[in-house]
């Protein structure tokens, strides 16, 4: 499954998966189905209880259609109206466990849901045929809204270990050495042991010194290079947040 590496607010990438082609249809047809179940519900309402067609049978072809449109109107914005209720997702990817993310490491904001809601009309065009094929040429699985915003679609279903959580085994002895860690928040640890597990994987000295750099200017703490590494510290600063915040 190929990934995205995305720069967070703390500037520091993390890689998620991207959603495959068909993760993204699934959701489609999930919302899709939802879609028609509301079109079915409400026009059995205005047709059925609300007797709506003695009213269209005394206008013309345009007014009819208009109102038709009227009534079903929350179909055609379901989109983007949802994935900005609902930070990226719709019912669909929900289920699906996919959201629509800015690759640049922002949220997505309501004018990149318009911008991908409006290029759907493109996507879909000839049973969707061309947003099919964009998201398989496409290096990221977007389609044309997704190239157009600036956004990917990633896959949620990430395997969990210890490793991948800010739980870190600790001895019951064990002596804490900065209470300012708790200045710090679960996301902000997991963001930390996230890459700083990465970084000894591939023994990437420059990203580990920016992490003990970034964590030390968020602190504000100095510490001596000769009695403490960089790596030193980083395990100290994971060991001491579960500590502090009992998660052992």
């Amino acid at each position: 499954m190929s990934q995205i590496a995305i720069n967070t607010s703390q500037n520091v990438n993390i890689n998620f998966n991207i959603a495959g082609v068909g993760e993204r249809m699934l959701a489609f047809i999930i919302d899709l189905l939802i879609k028609i179940a509301f079109i079915l519900i409400i026009l059995y309402i205005f047709f059925n209880l609300l007797n709506l067609d003695g009213l269209l049978n005394g206008l013309d072809y345009w007014s009819q259609a208009a109102i038709i449109i009227a009534i079903t109107f929350p179909v055609y914005v379901y989109p983007v109206v949802l994935e900005s209720l609902m930070e990226g997702q719709t019912p669909g990817k929900k289920v699906m466990k996919i959201k629509v993310v800015k690759i640049d490491g922002y949220q997505a904001s309501f004018g990149d849901y318009m911008i991908r809601w409006f290029f759907r009309l493109i996507d879909t065009s000839f049973l969707g045929v061309i947003g099919l094929i964009s998201m398989i040429v496409s290096k990221n699985n977007q389609r044309l809204g997704d190239i157009a915003s600036g956004t990917a679609v990633i896959s949620l279903k990430n395997s969990i270990n210890i490793s991948h959580t800010i739980l870190e085994n600790i001895h019951q002895d064990y002596v804490p050495s900065f209470p300012q860690v708790i200045a710090l928040s679960d996301n902000d640890m997991r963001i930390i042991k996230d890459n700083y597990t990465k970084a000894l994987r591939i023994d990437d000295r420059q990203i580990i010194t920016k992490l003990s750099d970034k964590i030390k200017g968020i602190l504000k703490l100095e510490i001596d290079p000769t009695k403490m590494t960089e790596r030193q510290f980083i395990n100290v600063i994971i060991k001491d947040y579960n500590y502090y915040t009992g998660k052992d």
